[in-house]
């Protein structure tokens, strides 16, 4: 009866490896934060950044499948009339992903949607506001939700709206900064992420 038991495991374990892959997936980033302070700065605009990393897909039964991201994402956003110039805002963090799509397998392509909640750590701070870059948030977290396709099994293409949750500087902190009493309430990064993935 063990050796039985034994063999079932072995297969179940076996079957389920063969659906794993290892990929890579990098791509753009178009973000930008809640922030139109007239004082501080005119509007904060999307800026294009990227991301780039490893990825791990399982296929599941039902057409469901889960595929955790490891990632450097730099999120940011372009502040005008900063100080009579234009300034790009950016933070590079190290983000893990866990996305589950759900799409039917129609052999050449697995066309899909997929919600990826994540969480992340500040490992690149932007020091172009060396007022803020103290009292910036390391620990980041939200939520992706969106769409793609998978072709041949081994090539994904996706898009995902994405929000962090939060604010981007630590509210608890205090500073005397004019500087800091003007972005201390600004909002977390959102937009939209364009993601190319090979997957082995």
């Amino acid at each position: 009866m063990k050796k039985i038991l034994t063999l079932i495991v072995a297969l179940v374990a076996t079957a389920t490896v063969a659906h794993a892959q290892f990929g890579i997936v990098g791509g753009l980033n178009f973000s930008k934060t809640d922030i139109k302070v007239s004082s501080f700065i005119e509007e904060a605009k999307n800026v294009t950044l990227y991301h780039a990393g490893v990825a791990w897909k399982m296929k599941l039964p039902l057409g469901f499948a889960i595929q955790p991201e490891l990632t450097y994402q730099v999120k940011g956003a372009k502040l005008e009339q900063f100080k009579g110039e234009e300034l790009k805002y950016k933070n590079g963090y190290i983000e893990l992903g866990a996305g589950v799509q759900w799409g039917p397998d129609l052999i050449i392509a697995r066309p899909y949607v997929f919600a990826q909640p994540f969480i992340g750590y500040m490992v690149n701070p932007d020091k172009t506001i060396s007022e803020v870059k103290d009292v910036t948030n390391k620990l980041e977290y939200g939520i992706g939700l969106g769409g793609g396709v998978e072709l041949f099994k081994h090539i994904q293409v996706s898009v995902q709206w994405f929000r962090n949750l939060g604010n981007i500087v630590n509210g608890d902190a205090s500073s005397t900064s004019d500087v800091w009493n003007k972005v201390k309430d600004v909002k977390n990064y959102q937009g939209v992420r364009l993601s190319l993935g090979i997957f082995f």
